[in-house]
């Protein structure tokens, strides 16, 4: 694989940064030095595409280029392809157990007070070697309590519904029976959770209206969750009284796991929620002898104590904050220099702890989750150094 340059890797550099002059944001780019290079990893795909289907894109971390990621570069997967929603015509509607349901357009949203946030988060199937399913930006939008309360919840509403106008046939088996229905991309969360501050409706990103990948008009975000839950062309808020039981909340976005609970291992299954603790070498470039290591750590927004970077079996070296990215629900960029590497193919790799004393675990310590979703394990990442 050959090198990137600095032109190259500059391109979305210099693009960010127009759009966010053009915002009024504060840009702080972790952009390449005069003659600094990017160093290959030998383990990712020599014919790596970030765009590998219509539904489907990766952001590739070796083109970092800012805090923010360019909305044309934020990752996007889903499972009824990209529905067309007519802006002009879209109503968000909120009903079920509330006491004034609701049609809202997107300027109606807005007079509610739009606000920012700041959040990034990853696929719960975001893994090795390519480690792209993740993103991180600057959302506009208003807090999903406004909406809400605006409706006004009845007593015995306890679970959030919400639905994409994404859809599809499913096939749904009861006792050996199937049934062929059409099902909607729903997830919920429960009434507490709703009207705490974090979930968020929004409808920009990075100061533009949202693109049809990311969801256009309206997405859900929950920050410090995985991708999953963060619904996608919003197009129902339904307060009910029971839990909600769709396919992809009841069934496919779990993990299992075996943990020992009274002196016996018990395989439990758990949902997708929240973002398990996470670090990952994203890129390693060149400048003289000098070697920059820059890791995206990616969590639920508890408070980061270190991250640290491991070069071969050498000890581990702590990292430093970009200060450009300390964003209680964004992802973090750690670097560390790495000082006279010799030429040759290396391991890198990284781990993270937080401020409970939570540390990324090994490979070797999920040996007994048996579903691929939430590796969130040490990712030791091979790099030729030239």
């Amino acid at each position: 694989m050959s090198e990137m340059n600095r032109r190259d890797v500059m391109k979305t550099g210099l693009a960010m940064a127009a759009l966010g002059a053009a915002a009024n944001f504060e840009w702080v780019l972790p952009a390449l030095a005069q003659g600094e290079t990017v160093m290959p990893f030998t383990e990712f795909p020599p014919t790596f595409n970030p765009a590998p289907a219509v539904d489907r894109r990766l952001f590739d971390t070796r083109t970092l280029s800012g805090a923010f990621t360019p909305p044309e570069q934020f990752f996007t997967t889903q499972h009824y392809g990209h529905p067309e929603v007519d802006a002009a015509a879209y109503r968000l509607k909120v009903g079920g157990l509330v006491k004034t349901p609701k049609s809202l357009t997107i300027d109606d949203l807005r007079k509610m007070g739009s606000t920012d946030l700041i959040a990034g988060f990853e696929c719960s199937g975001n893994r090795r070697p390519v480690q792209g399913l993740v993103g991180n930006g600057r959302w506009t939008g208003v807090p999903l309590k406004t909406v809400l309360e605006s409706a006004g919840l009845n007593a015995d509403a306890r679970e959030i519904v919400f639905f994409g106008a994404d859809r599809g046939k499913e096939s749904v088996n009861f006792r050996g029976t199937n049934f062929d229905v059409e099902q909607q991309y729903g997830r919920s969360i429960q009434r507490d959770r709703a009207l705490s501050p974090e979930p968020f409706l929004a409808f920009a990103l990075n100061g533009a209206p949202l693109t049809k990948h990311q969801g256009a008009p309206l997405r859900l975000i929950m920050p410090g969750w995985y991708g999953a839950p963060n619904v996608k062309w919003l197009s129902e808020i339904v307060a009910q009284a029971d839990p909600y039981l769709g396919k992809f909340q009841a069934n496919w976005y779990r993990t299992l796991k075996g943990e020992m609970i009274n002196g016996e291992m018990k395989w439990v299954e758990s949902a997708i929620t929240h973002l398990q603790l996470k670090s990952f070498v994203a890129r390693v470039t060149k400048s003289g002898n000098a070697h920059k290591v820059t890791t995206i750590v990616l969590n639920d927004g508890t408070p980061i104590k270190s991250v640290e970077v491991k070069v071969d079996e050498g000890p581990w070296q702590a990292a430093t904050a970009d200060p450009s990215t300390t964003a209680k629900y964004g992802w973090k960029l750690y670097n560390y220099t790495w000082n006279g590497a010799a030429a040759g193919e290396h391991t890198v790799m990284s781990r993270v702890t937080d401020a409970t004393g939570k540390v990324q675990p090994t490979e070797a310590e999920l040996v007994n989750k048996k579903t691929f979703l939430e590796d969130n394990s040490q990712h030791p990442r091979k790099v030729m150094i030239s």
